[in-house]
């Protein structure tokens, strides 16, 4: 769950270097793996027992 944290972070890290490139791909693969995620944990069903 931290890996898309430590992606922005890393972007965000490339900006202050003035690496544009770099971080706008380290950016594009946080966002990509966070969406990711969200899909995998959204659509899992509950587990209630009522």
């Amino acid at each position: 769950m931290s890996v898309p944290f430590f992606g922005f972070f890393l972007a965000f890290a490339a900006v202050l270097a003035g690496k544009r490139g770099a971080a706008v791909i380290a950016f594009a693969l946080s966002l990509a793996f966070t969406l990711l995620l969200f899909k995998l944990h959204a659509t899992d069903p509950l587990a209630i027992s009522l």
